[in-house]
Formats: structure tokens, sequence, C-alpha cells
């Protein structure tokens, strides 16, 4: 299996996405995760951009041990000298030099006759082997650039000792079989061209810089160039999360694949969406919110069924736990029985039946039905849960130069049981003593109050959640009283718990 090398500039390319200003913390972090990510080439920055980049690269360079590490440089001396300097004690330092040579770029941007950015190109590398032994050149714009003239600035930098050359597709302007064809062409048409590795670096302006670079792979490319989740100038790099899991699911079609480590695929991805701020957008390939996302009633059928009817890939394989079966309008019935189990309930098919009507009626009014919804429709119109314990009474005394205390009074099965304590408010206080009456360890996992009618006698509807090592319960209390509310919510809630606990020790106990 051929391996294609990943250059990753997620720190370079990346960074120049609008809005996006990372700190060289921030680019630290995220160079040790694409480092345990097991990127081969990581372009930490453009050193001659400013004092703050040089320093930033060479923190990179620094703390990275297991990566060629590699600063970009314009072809002039000045900028080569200063990615010497950035890479001081890089482990395997690379530099990567450009210069455009499209007729665009040739006549409004260089204002370069042909033989000058030749010859500008060739002084260029030539400087830069004197002092690295890596070293990368970029044909900027190649993709709009005349093939024979392509050819002679690649033959060039195979004859200078460059190590790879890249041909960009600057600004997305490609199809597939266009580009695909110019590695063809490169590889037929220049002499030792096997002394090079090509690297193949699109952008997405069109919406096919995977498939562009795909097809750069099947023609000969060497090395692809890209960064995570996509990010980079206007609409962005190739996604390289895109590239590994395609040569990965379709190994055999491509004969090719990456060294990367898979399953850190997700957590960079997640890494680098917090620290640029660009949030991955849920239909996102790969790494998006609903990528192993599924509504539809006839999907979910079919996964509950056999996964692979409708996932070519595992979200395991990226570093993700299990795929989402999402409840919605379009799901099944099938889809929402296992989705009962997994809350712990085992209902009669009257009760599935009645719970699955009141569930289309709230999926008409909701894009998503979550878990808190279903435990709420369940508790509250189906499950007629225990009593275990009954709040009675409850007093609070509170001011505000004095520490807030409660006393509960609780009816159990056999006995009354009254406690008191104190808390940091008077919820946290009344909450405190139903513990000690309880006997129960519990998590507050949230708390919530809403008005259920208007005015100043409204009644106020406490939901709380609780959580117990696996097990979560909600409860809700009501009242014109919000601390009687709040009292009977978290009682409510310590019932459901002891159910829910209940009924997983009886499945438990079924499955042995």
């Amino acid at each position: 299996m051929r391996k294609i090398y990943v250059f990753d500039t997620t720190l370079r390319d990346g960074e120049q996405s609008p809005g996006v200003n990372l700190n060289t913390r921030e680019k630290v972090e995220i160079a040790l995760q694409l480092e345990k990510l097991k990127i081969d080439r990581m372009e930490a920055g453009f050193p001659a951009a400013s004092p703050g980049d040089l320093a930033a690269v060479n923190a990179v360079a620094r703390a990275v041990k297991d990566v060629t590490v590699i600063g970009l440089s314009r072809s002039r001396e000045s900028d080569i000298d200063a990615v010497r300097e950035a890479l001081q004690g890089a482990q395997d330092p690379c530099i990567h030099v450009f210069l455009a040579t499209s007729p665009i770029h040739r006549k409004f941007k260089l204002r370069m006759e042909k033989q000058q950015v030749l010859e500008t190109a060739q002084a260029s590398i030539r400087y830069a082997k004197k002092y690295f032994s890596k070293v990368e050149f970029s044909l900027e714009d190649a993709g709009r650039t005349e093939l024979d003239f392509m050819a002679e600035v690649v033959g060039m930098a195979v004859r200078e000792g460059a190590n790879v050359v890249n041909i960009p597709d600057t600004v997305g302007y490609l199809n597939p079989s266009e580009y695909g064809a110019i590695f063809k062409y490169l590889k037929e048409n220049v002499p030792d061209i096997e002394k090079v590795q090509l690297s193949a670096h699109c952008h997405n302006d069109l919406g096919m810089a995977t498939a562009n670079t795909l097809a750069a792979i099947l023609n000969g490319a060497d090395q692809i160039e890209g960064t995570i989740n996509g990010i980079g100038e206007r609409a962005g790099n190739t996604a390289i999360e895109e590239i590994a899991m395609a040569l990965e699911t379709r190994s055999e079609f491509f004969g090719a694949k990456t060294g990367l480590v898979l399953t850190e695929i997700a957590r960079t991805s997640r890494l680098v969406s917090k620290l640029t701020g660009m949030v991955v957008p849920g239909n996102k390939a790969i790494v998006g919110a609903n990528a192993f996302a599924h509504e539809s009633g006839i999907h979910q059928d079919g996964m509950l069924k056999e996964k692979t009817t409708y996932e070519i890939m595992t979200p395991e394989s990226i570093g993700l736990k299990e795929s989402k079966l999402v409840l919605g309008k379009h799901s099944g019935r099938h889809a929402f029985r296992e989705k009962l189990l997994d809350l712990g309930y085992e209902l009669s098919e009257e009760q599935v039946n009645d719970a699955f009507a009141k569930f289309k009626v709230l999926a008409d009014k909701k894009k998503e039905v979550s878990d808190e919804d279903l435990l709420a429709l369940l508790e509250e119109k189906l499950i007629d849960t225990p009593e275990v314990f009954k709040l009675e009474t409850i007093f609070v005394a509170y001011g505000n130069e004095s520490t807030p205390t409660a006393r509960v009074r609780i009816a159990t099965v056999d006995q009354t049981i009254e406690e008191e304590a104190e808390g940091n408010g008077s919820v946290d206080a009344i909450y405190n003593a139903i513990d000690k009456v309880t006997g129960e360890e519990v998590t507050l996992a949230d708390y919530s109050i809403k008005s259920v009618t208007h005015g100043k006698d409204a009644q106020g509807e406490v939901h709380v959640v609780l959580s117990q090592n696996d097990v979560a319960a909600q409860g809700r209390g009501l009242s014109t009283d919000i601390l009687e509310a709040s009292a009977r919510a978290y009682v409510d809630a310590v019932n459901v718990l002891i159910e829910k606990r209940k009924t997983f020790s009886r499945r438990e106990r079924a499955t042995l």
C-alpha cells in the first residue's frame, strides 16, 4: 500500500482564515495534538510575516519532536533567513519556498516575464539549500499556469535539489480531471521527476478541494496538503480528515493510505474548532455533528439491523464513541423502542404505542427530541413512579446576614422523618436536608425554573436532573411557592432515580 505523506498547514494557511488569530500557546497546543495525530509535516507559520509569527514558529519547532516542522518563505533571501531563525532548535526542519507562475500573477502581481520567474525561483532554491537539507518549492497558482512552463519550472526545481515540489490549485479553479492530468503530465514530461515528491495543495472555492486532491493521488501525487476541518483562506483548504478517511474507506480503489492515527481525528477537530473559534458545520463530512447521526425511520431501522446499511465507516474509527439515532418527526417505532430501552424503560406494547403517539405529537413541535424530553414524556404521562419518599412540609429560615437553614418532613412507607440542614442558599439548604432523609448520594446535574401561568400568583414549575453513577433522572415540582416547587421536584427525581435503578437491575438480571 503506497504511503501518502500528510503536510498540515492548519497553523499557517488555516490561521489565515478571516477572524482567526492564534497566539503562541494555542499554536503549540494544536501542534502537540497534530503530533499525536501523526502528521508527517507541519507548516508552523510564515516567520517573515511578523516577529510574533517568527516566535510562534520557533516555539512549535522546539515543542514537537516527531514531525518535520516547516516555515513558509517567499523567494527572498530575507524571508529564508527568517525561517532559518525560526526553525532553530527543530529536530527536523524544512523550508517551504514559493513563487507564483501563472500568467495573471506574472503580469499583475510580480510584473515579471517567464525567464525572470524561473531565475528568481532558481536563486531562492539555491540559497535555501545552503541552510536546509529539506526544501519544498511551490509554484503558486500552478493550476492556471501553462503546462510547458510549469514543467520547465518543476524541472529546474528537481535539478536544484528540491525534495518536494508542490502544485497548488491556489484559487480552487480546477476540476478533478484537469488537476489529476497535471500530475500525469509532469510524471511523463519532467526528467528525473522520481527524485522529488509531488505535492497537491487545493483550495475549496468551488467545493472540489477533496475531489481534486484525490485525483492528484490517483495520478501519482506523493504528498497532500490541507488543514484540519478544512479551514483556510476564503472557502478553505482540503480537509485532511476527509482525505485520510477516503483513503482508509476506499483503500482497494486508491491503493494508498496515510500514516495518521485515525482515532485522533475527532479530538484534533474539536481542539482546532475551539481554539480558532471556527464552528464545524453539522453536515461537515467526517467530523460534523451529523456525520454519524440518523433521523429517518428507514435509516434507523437499517442501522439497528446492520450498521453498514447506512454507514461506510464507524464513528469509533475517528475516535467517537458511537453513532446517534436522533429522534425527530421522521423517526420510526423501532428506533423509539430502542431509545426507551437505553433509557431504562421496558414498556408493554400498549404503553409503547401510547408513548409513540405522544412522541410524534411532540416531534412535530420540535426539531429534535432530546433524552430529557422523552424522560419528561414517560415519567409524567406514562410511568406511575412509586413514592418511596413523600414531601409533607418544609420550613426555611433565611436572612441576608444569616446562613439559610431548611427543615423538611418526609414520609416513607413506614415512618415520617424530619431533618434540618444549612446551605449556601435556601434551595441548597432544602436539598441538603432532603439528602439527609433519603441517604442517597446524588449530583444535581440541572436546575431550572419556569412560569406556568401569568400574574403575581403564577405557578412556578421547577425542573431538576439528578445523576447517580450512570443513571440520570428528572423531577418536576409545581407550586405557587418556588421553594416548595424546588423541594417537590427534588423528591420526585429521587423517587424516579430509585425506580430506574430497579429497572436497570431487572434488565441486568435478565441478561445474565
